[in-house]
């Protein structure tokens, strides 16, 4: 069973998600919070797999909210809720951890699919979504060469793997480009993530997009 948090100081919004979320199989809804403030202390009282964080909160805003849950040792996902043309932060969210983003208005289908697949560790960044995204920021020099000197501790095949998830390409597009199986992009990944010291594969498809590789 998926255990879902539920962060939003909108109680309508907070109750569709908590009565769409609890009705689809294998999906519980375990605690709420208000604010981003309380999201500490609900999951020291439960503990969740996937967090849905709104953006937009009067205290702890999600982004800042974002970070401290992905600091916890073993942290749940984080799913970004945004209405995404109005909200300039979503980049800063994905930046700060979280695995994707949803509209507020998805259809309930879509969601219930979000949250089993971030569960599941497959980010829910498609690649125009993603594309978008990256083309608000404009990447400074420093970023630039922060980016690039990171990379550069990869191995060329590492390499690789980190441009194609920056160009949005899934495991199974990866391992047919590169002739490997997918367990084999999967160990990549990992040891990316390690030696490059980020969350998920959404942080390194922002990294390569500041090294200009994306």
């Amino acid at each position: 069973m998926t255990k879902v948090l539920i962060v939003d100081d909108d109680a309508l919004v907070r109750a569709g998600l908590t009565m769409m979320l609890d009705g689809a199989d294998g999906i519980s809804v375990v605690a709420e919070a208000t604010d981003g403030a309380d999201v500490p202390g609900t999951l020291d009282a439960h503990p969740v797999d996937v967090v849905l964080m709104d953006i937009r909160m009067p205290k702890v805003n999600g982004i800042v909210a974002t970070q401290q849950v992905r600091a916890r040792a073993n942290p749940p996902e984080v799913i970004v809720l945004t209405t995404f043309d109005t909200d300039d932060n979503v980049l800063k969210a994905l930046r700060a951890g979280a695995s994707g983003f949803l509209l507020k208005d998805a259809p309930p289908s879509r969601i219930v699919e979000a949250v089993l697949r971030v569960a599941a560790g497959d980010p829910i960044l498609s690649p125009h979504i993603t594309r978008r995204l990256m083309d608000q920021v404009v990447t400074s020099a420093d970023a630039y060469t922060t980016a690039r000197t990171a990379l550069s501790a990869l191995s060329p095949r590492e390499h690789e793997v980190a441009v194609a998830i920056g160009q949005g390409k899934t495991n199974a597009e990866i391992g047919a480009e590169l002739f490997v199986s997918v367990a084999t992009v999967k160990a990549h990944i990992t040891r990316i993530l390690t030696k490059l010291s980020l969350g998920n594969r959404t942080q390194i498809a922002l990294l390569t997009h500041d090294a200009g590789l994306s």
